[in-house]
Protein backbone atom coordinates (compact mmCIF):
# COMPACT_ATOMS: atom_id res chain seq x y z
CA UNK A 1 0.00 0.00 0.00
CA UNK A 2 1.34 3.49 -0.80
CA UNK A 3 2.40 5.54 2.20
CA UNK A 4 3.24 9.12 3.05
CA UNK A 5 6.16 10.38 5.10
CA UNK A 6 5.80 12.97 7.86
CA UNK A 7 8.93 14.37 9.43
CA UNK A 8 8.65 14.91 13.18
CA UNK A 9 9.93 18.46 13.39
CA UNK A 10 10.15 18.77 17.17
CA UNK A 11 11.65 15.74 18.80
CA UNK A 12 12.49 17.52 22.05
CA UNK A 13 8.96 17.51 23.60
CA UNK A 14 9.04 13.72 23.51
CA UNK A 15 12.64 13.50 24.70
CA UNK A 16 14.29 14.19 28.00
CA UNK A 17 15.15 17.87 28.32
CA UNK A 18 18.81 18.52 27.49
CA UNK A 19 21.10 21.04 29.15
CA UNK A 20 22.98 23.61 27.14
CA UNK A 21 26.29 22.13 28.28
CA UNK A 22 25.95 18.89 26.29
CA UNK A 23 29.33 17.51 25.30
CA UNK A 24 30.55 17.52 21.71
CA UNK A 25 30.39 14.18 19.86
CA UNK A 26 33.16 11.78 20.77
CA UNK A 27 34.98 9.66 18.21
CA UNK A 28 34.09 6.03 18.86
CA UNK A 29 37.11 3.72 19.13
CA UNK A 30 37.00 0.02 18.51
CA UNK A 31 35.88 -2.11 21.48
CA UNK A 32 38.66 -3.38 23.74
CA UNK A 33 40.30 -6.71 22.94
CA UNK A 34 38.50 -9.36 24.95
CA UNK A 35 40.61 -12.47 24.43
CA UNK A 36 37.31 -14.30 23.92
CA UNK A 37 36.25 -16.61 21.11
CA UNK A 38 33.03 -14.61 20.85
CA UNK A 39 31.42 -11.61 22.55
CA UNK A 40 28.53 -9.19 22.26
CA UNK A 41 27.45 -5.93 23.91
CA UNK A 42 23.72 -5.21 23.68
CA UNK A 43 21.52 -2.48 25.09
CA UNK A 44 18.60 -3.99 26.96
CA UNK A 45 16.06 -1.26 26.20
CA UNK A 46 16.80 -0.35 22.59
CA UNK A 47 17.93 -3.90 21.60
CA UNK A 48 20.83 -2.30 19.72
CA UNK A 49 24.00 -4.38 19.42
CA UNK A 50 26.81 -1.97 20.27
CA UNK A 51 29.67 -4.31 19.39
CA UNK A 52 30.14 -7.99 18.61
CA UNK A 53 32.64 -10.57 17.47
CA UNK A 54 31.72 -14.03 16.19
CA UNK A 55 28.36 -13.54 17.93
CA UNK A 56 26.53 -15.90 15.58
CA UNK A 57 29.01 -18.76 15.90
CA UNK A 58 27.43 -21.79 17.59
CA UNK A 59 29.76 -22.84 20.37
CA UNK A 60 29.73 -24.90 23.54
CA UNK A 61 28.11 -22.76 26.25
CA UNK A 62 28.92 -24.75 29.42
CA UNK A 63 26.75 -23.63 32.39
CA UNK A 64 25.44 -20.61 30.48
CA UNK A 65 22.94 -23.29 29.36
CA UNK A 66 21.28 -22.86 32.76
CA UNK A 67 19.85 -19.52 31.61
CA UNK A 68 17.65 -21.46 29.20
CA UNK A 69 16.85 -24.00 31.89
CA UNK A 70 15.80 -21.17 34.21
CA UNK A 71 13.67 -19.63 31.45
CA UNK A 72 11.73 -22.89 31.07
CA UNK A 73 11.31 -23.28 34.85
CA UNK A 74 10.13 -19.68 35.21
CA UNK A 75 7.59 -20.24 32.42
CA UNK A 76 6.28 -23.27 34.29
CA UNK A 77 5.96 -21.19 37.46
CA UNK A 78 4.18 -18.41 35.57
CA UNK A 79 1.70 -20.86 34.04
CA UNK A 80 0.91 -22.34 37.45
CA UNK A 81 2.11 -25.84 36.52
CA UNK A 82 4.54 -25.79 39.44
CA UNK A 83 5.07 -23.61 42.53
CA UNK A 84 8.15 -22.44 44.42
CA UNK A 85 6.91 -24.36 47.47
CA UNK A 86 6.65 -27.69 45.62
CA UNK A 87 8.86 -30.36 47.17
CA UNK A 88 11.01 -32.35 44.74
CA UNK A 89 12.27 -35.84 45.59
CA UNK A 90 15.92 -36.08 44.56
CA UNK A 91 16.71 -38.98 42.22
CA UNK A 92 19.96 -40.91 42.19
CA UNK A 93 20.68 -39.54 38.72
CA UNK A 94 20.38 -35.97 39.97
CA UNK A 95 22.52 -36.76 43.00
CA UNK A 96 25.22 -38.32 40.81
CA UNK A 97 25.31 -35.56 38.18
CA UNK A 98 28.96 -34.53 37.80
CA UNK A 99 30.36 -31.02 37.95
CA UNK A 100 29.44 -28.15 40.26
CA UNK A 101 27.05 -29.17 42.99
CA UNK A 102 24.47 -27.88 45.44
CA UNK A 103 25.03 -31.00 47.58
CA UNK A 104 21.48 -32.30 47.61
CA UNK A 105 21.00 -35.87 48.86
CA UNK A 106 19.33 -38.76 47.10
CA UNK A 107 15.83 -39.53 48.38
CA UNK A 108 15.50 -36.23 50.23
CA UNK A 109 12.91 -33.58 49.32
CA UNK A 110 13.99 -30.07 48.35
CA UNK A 111 11.76 -27.13 47.40
CA UNK A 112 11.69 -25.76 43.86
CA UNK A 113 12.79 -22.40 45.27
CA UNK A 114 15.89 -23.87 46.91
CA UNK A 115 16.72 -25.85 43.78
CA UNK A 116 16.45 -22.68 41.68
CA UNK A 117 18.77 -20.80 44.03
CA UNK A 118 21.16 -23.75 43.97
CA UNK A 119 21.17 -23.66 40.17
CA UNK A 120 21.37 -19.87 39.80
CA UNK A 121 23.74 -18.90 42.62
CA UNK A 122 25.81 -22.07 43.05
CA UNK A 123 25.48 -23.35 39.45
CA UNK A 124 24.58 -26.75 40.87
CA UNK A 125 24.28 -29.41 38.18
CA UNK A 126 22.51 -31.68 40.68
CA UNK A 127 19.87 -29.02 41.35
CA UNK A 128 19.48 -28.41 37.62
CA UNK A 129 18.94 -32.09 36.90
CA UNK A 130 16.40 -32.35 39.73
CA UNK A 131 14.39 -29.45 38.28
CA UNK A 132 14.50 -30.92 34.77
CA UNK A 133 13.26 -34.32 35.99
CA UNK A 134 10.52 -32.74 38.11
CA UNK A 135 9.13 -30.67 35.24
CA UNK A 136 9.47 -33.10 32.34
CA UNK A 137 10.02 -36.56 33.85
CA UNK A 138 13.47 -36.94 32.29
CA UNK A 139 16.30 -34.69 31.19
CA UNK A 140 15.85 -35.80 27.57
CA UNK A 141 12.24 -34.63 27.58
CA UNK A 142 13.23 -31.41 29.31
CA UNK A 143 15.84 -30.75 26.60
CA UNK A 144 13.09 -31.13 23.99
CA UNK A 145 11.09 -28.55 25.95
CA UNK A 146 14.10 -26.23 25.92
CA UNK A 147 14.37 -26.55 22.15
CA UNK A 148 10.68 -25.83 21.70
CA UNK A 149 10.96 -22.63 23.76
CA UNK A 150 14.15 -21.69 21.89
CA UNK A 151 12.26 -21.87 18.61
CA UNK A 152 9.37 -19.81 20.01
CA UNK A 153 11.64 -16.96 21.12
CA UNK A 154 13.61 -16.94 17.90
CA UNK A 155 16.96 -18.42 18.88
CA UNK A 156 18.69 -19.09 15.57
CA UNK A 157 21.92 -20.87 16.52
CA UNK A 158 21.15 -22.84 19.66
CA UNK A 159 20.33 -26.48 20.29
CA UNK A 160 20.06 -28.24 23.64
CA UNK A 161 20.68 -31.85 24.56
CA UNK A 162 20.83 -31.38 28.33
CA UNK A 163 19.83 -28.94 31.06
CA UNK A 164 23.22 -28.39 32.70
CA UNK A 165 25.64 -27.49 29.92
CA UNK A 166 27.82 -30.55 30.28
CA UNK A 167 29.66 -31.16 26.98
CA UNK A 168 27.71 -32.75 24.13
CA UNK A 169 28.35 -32.86 20.38
CA UNK A 170 25.01 -31.25 19.48
CA UNK A 171 24.76 -28.92 22.48
CA UNK A 172 25.47 -25.34 21.40
CA UNK A 173 24.51 -21.68 21.69
CA UNK A 174 25.51 -18.35 20.15
CA UNK A 175 26.43 -15.13 21.94
CA UNK A 176 23.46 -13.42 20.27
CA UNK A 177 21.06 -16.09 21.50
CA UNK A 178 22.49 -15.93 25.01
CA UNK A 179 22.02 -12.16 25.13
CA UNK A 180 18.42 -12.67 23.99
CA UNK A 181 17.70 -15.14 26.80
CA UNK A 182 19.27 -12.84 29.41
CA UNK A 183 17.13 -10.00 28.07
CA UNK A 184 13.94 -12.09 28.47
CA UNK A 185 14.85 -13.20 32.00
CA UNK A 186 15.25 -9.57 33.04
CA UNK A 187 12.12 -8.34 31.26
CA UNK A 188 9.68 -11.15 32.01
CA UNK A 189 10.72 -12.45 35.42
CA UNK A 190 11.97 -9.57 37.63
CA UNK A 191 10.82 -11.37 40.79
CA UNK A 192 13.18 -14.27 40.00
CA UNK A 193 15.92 -12.34 38.21
CA UNK A 194 16.92 -10.77 41.54
CA UNK A 195 18.49 -14.11 42.53
CA UNK A 196 21.19 -13.59 39.89
CA UNK A 197 22.63 -10.76 42.01
CA UNK A 198 22.72 -12.86 45.20
CA UNK A 199 26.34 -13.38 46.20
CA UNK A 200 25.98 -16.52 48.30
CA UNK A 201 23.56 -19.28 49.21
CA UNK A 202 23.62 -21.74 52.10
CA UNK A 203 22.04 -25.16 51.76
CA UNK A 204 22.52 -28.22 53.94
CA UNK A 205 24.83 -26.07 56.13
CA UNK A 206 27.18 -25.53 53.17
CA UNK A 207 27.69 -21.94 51.98
CA UNK A 208 28.82 -21.42 48.40
CA UNK A 209 29.54 -18.14 46.64
CA UNK A 210 28.38 -16.83 43.28
CA UNK A 211 31.22 -17.25 40.78
CA UNK A 212 30.45 -13.93 39.06
CA UNK A 213 33.31 -11.78 40.35
CA UNK A 214 31.78 -8.60 38.94
CA UNK A 215 29.08 -8.73 41.63
CA UNK A 216 31.82 -7.73 44.07
CA UNK A 217 33.69 -5.36 41.76
CA UNK A 218 30.92 -3.23 40.26
CA UNK A 219 27.77 -2.07 42.05
CA UNK A 220 25.95 -1.58 38.74
CA UNK A 221 26.22 -5.31 37.94
CA UNK A 222 23.22 -7.43 39.00
CA UNK A 223 23.82 -10.70 37.10
CA UNK A 224 23.89 -12.93 35.26
CA UNK A 225 25.75 -16.28 34.90
CA UNK A 226 29.15 -17.92 34.66
CA UNK A 227 30.12 -21.08 32.80
CA UNK A 228 33.19 -23.25 32.40
CA UNK A 229 34.29 -26.56 30.99
CA UNK A 230 37.71 -27.49 29.64
CA UNK A 231 36.38 -27.47 26.09
CA UNK A 232 34.19 -24.34 26.37
CA UNK A 233 36.68 -22.22 28.30
CA UNK A 234 35.58 -19.58 30.80
CA UNK A 235 32.32 -17.80 29.93
CA UNK A 236 30.35 -14.99 31.53
CA UNK A 237 27.03 -13.26 30.85
CA UNK A 238 26.74 -9.91 32.61
CA UNK A 239 24.08 -7.28 33.00
CA UNK A 240 24.64 -3.85 34.50
CA UNK A 241 22.31 -0.90 35.03
CA UNK A 242 23.82 2.59 35.27
CA UNK A 243 21.97 5.91 35.11
CA UNK A 244 18.97 4.30 33.45
CA UNK A 245 20.99 2.51 30.78
CA UNK A 246 21.17 -1.29 31.02
CA UNK A 247 23.76 -3.27 29.07
CA UNK A 248 24.08 -7.01 28.56
CA UNK A 249 27.46 -8.51 27.67
CA UNK A 250 28.31 -12.08 26.71
CA UNK A 251 31.91 -13.31 26.74
CA UNK A 252 32.62 -16.87 25.60
CA UNK A 253 35.79 -18.96 25.59
CA UNK A 254 38.31 -16.97 27.65
CA UNK A 255 41.26 -18.62 29.39
CA UNK A 256 40.56 -18.03 33.09
CA UNK A 257 38.09 -16.75 35.68
CA UNK A 258 39.94 -13.45 35.87
CA UNK A 259 40.07 -13.16 32.07
CA UNK A 260 36.30 -13.52 31.68
CA UNK A 261 35.66 -10.99 34.46
CA UNK A 262 38.19 -8.52 33.09
CA UNK A 263 36.87 -8.85 29.53
CA UNK A 264 33.28 -8.38 30.66
CA UNK A 265 34.18 -5.34 32.76
CA UNK A 266 36.08 -3.79 29.86
CA UNK A 267 33.14 -4.27 27.49
CA UNK A 268 30.70 -2.77 30.00
CA UNK A 269 32.97 0.22 30.55
CA UNK A 270 33.25 0.69 26.79
CA UNK A 271 29.48 0.61 26.30
CA UNK A 272 28.71 3.04 29.11
CA UNK A 273 31.57 5.39 28.22
CA UNK A 274 30.94 5.85 24.53
CA UNK A 275 27.17 5.31 24.15
CA UNK A 276 23.97 6.61 25.68
CA UNK A 277 20.37 5.41 25.52
CA UNK A 278 17.31 7.67 25.46
CA UNK A 279 13.64 6.86 25.69
CA UNK A 280 12.15 8.89 22.85
CA UNK A 281 8.44 8.08 23.06
CA UNK A 282 6.15 6.41 25.56
CA UNK A 283 3.54 3.83 24.56
CA UNK A 284 0.03 5.16 24.20
CA UNK A 285 1.04 8.77 23.64
CA UNK A 286 -0.62 10.24 20.51
CA UNK A 287 2.08 11.16 17.99
CA UNK A 288 -0.24 12.13 15.14
CA UNK A 289 -3.70 11.51 13.67
CA UNK A 290 -4.62 10.17 10.27
CA UNK A 291 -7.72 10.07 8.07
CA UNK A 292 -9.91 6.97 8.21
CA UNK A 293 -12.16 6.33 5.24
CA UNK A 294 -15.64 4.80 5.53
CA UNK A 295 -15.43 4.79 9.32
CA UNK A 296 -17.70 5.83 12.17
CA UNK A 297 -15.16 8.60 12.80
CA UNK A 298 -12.99 10.42 10.26
CA UNK A 299 -9.66 10.10 12.07
CA UNK A 300 -7.69 7.96 14.51
CA UNK A 301 -4.79 8.76 16.82
CA UNK A 302 -1.54 6.95 16.12
CA UNK A 303 1.19 6.08 18.61
CA UNK A 304 3.33 3.20 19.84
CA UNK A 305 2.49 -0.05 21.61
CA UNK A 306 5.79 -0.10 23.53
CA UNK A 307 8.44 2.46 24.49
CA UNK A 308 10.83 3.57 21.76
CA UNK A 309 14.48 3.76 22.81
CA UNK A 310 17.54 4.79 20.81
CA UNK A 311 21.15 3.97 21.64
CA UNK A 312 23.57 6.44 20.08
CA UNK A 313 27.17 7.60 20.43
CA UNK A 314 27.54 10.06 23.28
CA UNK A 315 27.12 13.71 22.38
CA UNK A 316 25.04 13.13 19.24
CA UNK A 317 21.55 13.42 20.72
CA UNK A 318 20.75 16.72 18.98
CA UNK A 319 21.57 15.18 15.61
CA UNK A 320 18.71 12.67 15.78
CA UNK A 321 15.99 13.04 13.15
CA UNK A 322 12.63 11.29 13.31
CA UNK A 323 9.92 10.75 10.72
CA UNK A 324 6.68 8.81 10.42
CA UNK A 325 5.57 6.78 7.44
CA UNK A 326 1.77 6.38 7.41
CA UNK A 327 -0.28 4.14 5.12
CA UNK A 328 -2.47 5.88 2.57
CA UNK A 329 -6.21 5.31 2.20
CA UNK A 330 -6.79 3.53 5.49
CA UNK A 331 -10.29 2.07 5.42
CA UNK A 332 -12.46 1.10 8.41
CA UNK A 333 -12.79 -1.07 10.33
CA UNK A 334 -9.53 -0.48 12.21
CA UNK A 335 -8.68 -2.38 15.37
CA UNK A 336 -6.84 -0.92 18.33
CA UNK A 337 -3.15 -1.78 18.01
CA UNK A 338 -3.35 -2.29 14.23
CA UNK A 339 -0.11 -1.28 12.50
CA UNK A 340 -0.73 1.66 10.18
CA UNK A 341 2.79 2.93 9.62
CA UNK A 342 6.24 3.26 11.15
CA UNK A 343 8.31 5.66 13.20
CA UNK A 344 11.92 5.87 11.99
CA UNK A 345 14.77 7.55 13.83
CA UNK A 346 17.97 8.36 11.98
CA UNK A 347 21.39 9.69 12.90
CA UNK A 348 22.72 11.28 9.73
CA UNK A 349 21.96 8.83 6.95
CA UNK A 350 21.92 5.82 9.30
CA UNK A 351 18.65 4.29 10.51
CA UNK A 352 19.02 3.87 14.28
CA UNK A 353 15.66 2.39 15.19
CA UNK A 354 12.31 1.67 13.57
CA UNK A 355 9.04 0.75 15.22
CA UNK A 356 5.45 0.21 14.11
CA UNK A 357 2.99 3.10 14.41
CA UNK A 358 -0.34 1.70 15.62
CA UNK A 359 -3.93 2.82 16.05
CA UNK A 360 -4.52 3.91 19.65
CA UNK A 361 -8.28 3.33 19.29
CA UNK A 362 -10.48 1.11 17.20
CA UNK A 363 -12.69 2.60 14.49
CA UNK A 364 -15.84 0.76 13.44
CA UNK A 365 -17.23 0.75 9.95
CA UNK A 366 -19.41 3.79 9.33
CA UNK A 367 -23.05 3.97 8.31
CA UNK A 368 -24.16 3.32 4.74
CA UNK A 369 -24.35 7.09 4.19
CA UNK A 370 -20.80 7.65 5.54
CA UNK A 371 -19.42 4.86 3.37
CA UNK A 372 -21.16 6.23 0.26
CA UNK A 373 -19.89 9.75 0.89
CA UNK A 374 -16.31 8.57 1.40
CA UNK A 375 -16.51 6.36 -1.66
CA UNK A 376 -17.43 9.41 -3.70
CA UNK A 377 -14.61 11.48 -2.16
CA UNK A 378 -12.11 8.71 -2.83
CA UNK A 379 -13.09 8.73 -6.50
CA UNK A 380 -11.59 12.21 -6.79
CA UNK A 381 -8.48 11.45 -4.74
Amino acid sequence: MPSRIIRIIALIPFFLVLTAAQAAPLPIPKPPASGAKAFIIKDFNSKRVIAEQNSEDSVEPASITKLMTAYVVFKELLSGNIALSDMVTISEKAWRTPGSRMFIEVGKQVSVEDLLKGMIIQSGNDATMALAEYIAGSEETFAALMNRHAEEIGLQGSHFTNSTGLPGPDHRMTARDIARIAELLIAEFPEYYKWYSQKEFTFNEITQYNRNKLLWRDDSVDGVKTGHTDSAGYCLVTSANKDGMRLITVVLGTKSENARADASQALLNYGFRFFETHKLYDPGDPLTTTRIWKGATESVSLGLSRPLYATIPRGQYKSLDASMTIDNRITAPVTQGQALGKVQVQLGDKLIVEQELVALQGVDEGSIWQRMMDEALLYFE
